[in-house]
């Protein structure tokens, strides 16, 4: 994508989930480039593979062939480096915790002290909530935030991590719109300092900031977007000057999906 040293690299990769054997691969010779200053999206239709790659870029998939590196490393060495947004973040909002707590849960694998927090790890996890816009909500019980109050204490946990690379999986399902604009701001100021990469399952509109797009369905093919008129967003979708449509490109593997969806 350019000729700035990978942050990820994926290369020729093909997976298959066990048992699959007999099925046709997730991802089949996926190339892939992700530099230092990157916002990639990640875009395709449900079960086209964009989780999957996300969780080989994590080390939590290993491909049966190809390679993949994050940070000049195969991604389970650098784990502690990349902070990561769940679609379906397993906490349990019945629990007691404030979002102070859940914040710090991004610090778990760099703390000695097990569960009991240095200064340190309270200061780094204020600054993460204070970049996410959320320091405010430090002492708030998790459950009684709104969906988008909830997605920036995520990401937030993420960066106290002190993460490298953010990424972030469909983390505008189930925002309403006003909040999904604000998290589109976010992660734009946030891509100032750390390349992102962020998954969605709309293969026609994605966020004007991108500087890249991976369209994955099964295979992947990377292409530009160009920019469509305010009045043709507002007709479909109400004041959304942050969007762009994709003009998929005749060898993208979702052109089929976006040519169902006009």
């Amino acid at each position: 994508m350019s000729e700035r040293a990978p942050v990820i690299e994926l290369r020729d990769v093909t997976f298959r989930y066990p048992g699959g054997e007999d099925l046709p691969p997730v991802v089949e010779d996926v190339t892939l480039q992700v530099t230092s200053d990157d916002y990639l999206g990640l875009i395709g239709p449900n079960g086209g593979g964009k989780t999957t790659l996300l969780k080989l870029m994590l080390g939590l998939h290993r491909p049966q062939r190809g390679t993949v590196r994050v940070l000049g490393q195969p991604p389970a060495r650098v784990r502690s480096r990349i902070g990561y947004v769940p679609q379906h973040a397993k906490i349990d909002t019945s629990v007691p915790a404030t979002v102070l707590d859940v914040v710090l849960m991004g610090r778990l694998s760099g703390s000695t002290w097990g569960i009991r927090f240095r200064d340190q790890d309270l200061a780094m996890a204020r600054t993460a909530l204070d970049q996410a816009g959320v320091l405010d909500l430090a002492g708030r019980p998790l459950s009684s935030l709104s969906g988008g109050q909830r997605q920036r204490v995520l990401i937030a946990r993420a960066l106290a991590s002190e993460a490298e690379v953010l990424l972030l999986d469909e983390p505008m399902a189930g925002v309403d719109a006003p909040m999904e604009q604000s998290l589109h701001e976010l992660l734009e100021r946030l891509n100032e300092r750390l390349p992102i990469v962020i998954v969605s399952h709309d293969v026609a509109f994605v966020s004007s900031e991108l500087k890249h797009i991976a369209c994955i369905n099964r295979h992947l093919v990377c292409h530009g977007a160009s920019e469509i008129t305010a009045e043709m967003i507002a007709a479909a979708y109400g004041e959304h000057d942050h969007l762009k449509i994709v003009q998929h490109q005749e060898e993208c593997p979702t052109r089929d999906e976006h040519e169902d969806h006009p």
